[in-house]
């Protein structure tokens, strides 16, 4: 199943789209795809709906994708968790997850125009598998505990401004932080759809030209033990979202370092989670 909020901001109408790519909408069930929805068993009684024939048919066409989860409480990031990634910025393979946060205020829908922040040189592209939360982790006691914690997984574009990241002040969430920063979705795609997480595509193009392709199976840490490693430092809610990490293809990491200007437009995918496109243009 798919989860999706259409609309403008501030006003999405939470939605399900089938396999067969109809639109329902999910109003009568909850108000809003959430935590609190999550927390509450929602995914299994929205589903109940669908196969009751309870939910009315909606028309997706000309109606704004937002991000498939509203308000996320956290968004924690993993860094360098590819090892061409972390080859092609000549960092050290890390030996445990590299932790940081980023203002879950980021966070905009798939196709919603991203800043360029004030004074920026260097705003980078990141494509990445995005994991939602969707039961209370806490001290979980295997990775293998950590599937039933996972609502499902959709895509996060990890927008980054390198200078700000790494040259002002080594806090990388001044560079990972500013608004826009962090494109979500089109849909949450729950794990029955997504049987194996650590075999899935990515795919990132700038105007036209390739940048990242890679795979999930090339991560260092993965995703069941990256769930359970954060919850031994932090209290993980249902509707927190975990970037997993990029491959290699950043502009930092390229040669002549093509770093993006307004007007500029990128496009992500991954299998089976769909697709993103955005118009970069000046804050």
């Amino acid at each position: 199943m798919k989860l999706m909020r259409l609309g403008p901001i501030g006003a999405e109408r939470p939605a399900v789209l089938t396999a067969d790519g109809r639109g329902y909408d999910a109003s009568s069930v909850t108000a809003e795809f959430d935590g609190r929805f999550l927390a509450a068993d929602g995914i299994a009684r929205l589903r109940a709906a669908l196969a009751a024939g309870l939910l009315p048919e909606l028309a997706l066409d000309g109606l704004r994708v937002g991000a498939p989860v509203a308000r996320p409480g956290k968004v924690v990031c993993i860094g360098l968790n590819y090892r061409d990634h972390a080859q092609e910025t000549g960092a050290a393979i890390p030996q445990r997850p590299v932790v940081f946060m980023k203002d879950p205020g980021t966070v905009v829908g798939p196709y919603d125009e991203v800043l360029i922040p004030r004074n920026s040189r260097k705003t980078d592209w990141e494509v990445e598998l995005a994991v939602v939360i969707g039961r209370r982790a806490r001290y979980l006691d295997s990775p293998a505990s950590s599937v039933e914690h996972i609502a499902g997984y959709t895509i996060s574009n990890d927008v980054s401004e390198r200078e700000f990241q790494l040259e002002f002040s080594g806090q990388w969430d001044l560079g990972k932080s500013c608004e826009t920063f962090n494109p979500l979705g089109p849909y949450l795609v729950t794990p029955d759809e997504i049987p194996d997480p650590q075999a899935l595509e990515l795919r990132l193009s700038v105007d036209g030209t390739a940048r990242q392709h890679s795979s999930t199976k090339q991560m260092i840490f993965n995703v069941p033990y990256l769930v359970w490693y954060l919850s031994q430092y932090l209290v993980l809610e249902p509707g927190d979202v975990i970037n997993t990490g990029t491959p290699a293809g950043v502009a930092l990491g390229l040669p002549d370092q093509p770093y993006l200007r307004p007007g500029q437009h990128v496009e992500l995918a991954i299998d089976g989670l769909g697709s993103q496109r955005q118009t970069f243009v000046q804050a």
